[in-house]
């Protein structure tokens, strides 16, 4: 009696974190494993990259009710990391990745990650959601896809009507359109029923049909948790000094970080509790990828679907988080075979109900009506993605938003007052840039050299050294012999 007392002292919210606990395991199973399969790696490796997630994480300071695991939104980086570098590669490069987020957290910059265009975090999520639904659909029919997204865009045609005449393959999509048809039509029964996450539900109806029909479709295969680990070798540290190696540790940090703190700010806004300490926070993924990488497996984030799932069953502490972590170890240790009865096209179906999830369509056609420069960043930024690959595809949104950034900062107005006797007056006001520097001079020199002039720079907020210089240069060069010279007011 005494001790039930002391643990309802110590954790007064035990009740609601122990059932929220609950509601985000059976969110993050089939998820863990559905992004392990989809990044190539075995299955039990999304496992354990949801346990770190959820104990390792969870229990450190930075945001008490946001969920991290794997990803659905690293998953096409994963995959082509592991196609060119090796699994072998995979955890070296996802423990760089998260020593890299601890140094940036403890010198300050997780809160810099909140200055990064929302555009381009949508644009990459959205080109992200494109190649997850392009491979996912040769996944859901049995069938290879081509290694790149453009390849795997085009090649869907030709791949739709080989499956046309391919029973075996005809069964298999069946799967994975009713996983789909499951998840959706999930959201409108009852609520009592919808205790059960749509996900799971889903996955339990597929293995249900394949058992019951005998059906010819392909299923998760099972290495065992132990044997799943890839702890990394020597030999793949001295890896990381290539290019190549650099390149994609940089896109793993930059995409992990950026879309965990995203993620804790929308988390945010769904709960009243302490607010995200984003410097921690990095701190907080980083130690979890650290651990995550030197297990071998998958890099993690916070995810938005666990954590708003954390937040709707009543989350009140970190407690809840640190369990869900619990139940996956539990579920990994006592029963991995039963990963070996999941279809394999269930689970494609999963992530392409993810991948579709990724894309804002609702927000795009908001974005473009109020602000089109944005929603331009965010298309382009998705198109790079598909086209070119992930990394080069988020510099070039980051580049836009920076270009698109400088030109709105460097309004400019000009106004020329000519009262016909006396001096021509020139007023400037707003930012002169070199961004504006063409306009300024195509005025300027459009005005008479026979007629006295004054420049009036005054109401600029902001004048650049290229700006200054050009602007003397033709004070000096435009009056004509007898005339008297530009006279330039500049505070």
């Amino acid at each position: 009696m005494r001790r039930a007392r002391t643990v309802g002292k110590n954790f007064p919210h035990l009740r609601q974190d122990f059932a929220a606990s609950l509601v985000v395991f059976l969110v993050a199973l089939p998820l863990c494993v559905g992004v392990a399969v989809a990044s190539g790696v075995p299955a039990e490796l999304g496992l354990v990259t949801g346990i770190v997630g959820g104990i390792v994480v969870g229990l450190l300071p930075g945001s008490s009710l946001q969920v991290s695991g794997p990803a659905a939104g690293l998953t096409v980086l994963v995959f082509e990391a592991v196609r060119e570098h090796g699994l072998a590669a995979l955890g070296v490069i996802v423990l760089a990745t998260g020593l890299l987020q601890i140094a940036m957290g403890a010198f300050g910059m997780g809160r810099w990650f909140r200055a990064i265009s929302v555009s381009v975090v949508e644009g990459m999520l959205a080109g992200i959601g494109l190649i997850i639904i392009a491979g996912q659909l040769y996944a859901a029919a049995g069938t290879d896809a081509p290694a790149s997204g453009l390849d795997k865009i085009k090649g869907l045609p030709g791949a739709a009507a080989d499956v046309v005449g391919d029973a075996t393959a005809l069964v298999s999509l069946a799967i994975g359109v009713g996983t789909i048809a499951v998840i959706v039509l999930w959201q409108r029964a009852p609520k009592k029923v919808r205790v059960v996450p749509g996900a799971l539900a889903a996955v339990l109806l597929a293995v249900l049909a394949t058992l019951v029909l005998d059906l010819p479709v392909a299923t998760v295969e099972v290495t065992g948790l132990l044997g799943a680990l890839q702890l990394p070798g020597l030999s793949a540290f001295g890896d990381l000094a290539s290019v190549g190696m650099i390149g994609t540790v940089l896109a793993f940090t930059l995409i992990a970080s950026a879309e965990s703190l995203f993620s804790a700010a929308a988390v945010d806004r769904l709960h009243d509790g302490p607010r995200t300490r984003y410097d921690k926070e990095l701190m907080a993924q980083g130690a979890g990828n650290a651990v995550s990488g030197l297990l071998g497996a998958l890099p993690l984030t916070a995810v938005i679907v666990r954590s708003s799932a954390n937040v709707q069953a009543g989350a009140r502490t970190k407690a809840s988080r640190v369990l869900h972590g619990l139940w996956l170890l539990l579920f990994a240790a006592l029963l991995p075979g039963a990963l070996a009865l999941i279809p394999l096209p269930a689970l494609a179906g999963i992530l392409i109900h993810a991948g579709w999830k990724l894309i804002p369509r609702r927000q795009l056609a908001g974005l473009w009506r109020a602000h089109r420069g944005e929603a331009l960043i965010l298309v382009a930024t998705a198109l790079a993605i598909v086209l070119v690959n992930m990394f080069e595809g988020v510099l070039i949104g980051l580049a836009l938003s920076i270009v698109k950034t400088a030109w709105d900062t460097s309004h400019l107005k000009t106004e020329v007052i000519d009262k016909g006797a006396g001096p021509i007056q020139v007023h400037l006001s707003g930012n002169a840039t070199f961004l504006r520097l063409p306009k300024i001079l195509d005025s300027l020199e459009a005005l008479p050299d026979d007629r006295p002039i004054e420049l009036d720079l005054s109401g600029l907020n902001y004048l650049d050294h290229a700006c200054r210089a050009a602007l003397e240069t033709w004070a000096e060069r435009h009056s004509a012999p007898e005339t008297e010279p530009v006279k330039v007011h500049i505070p």
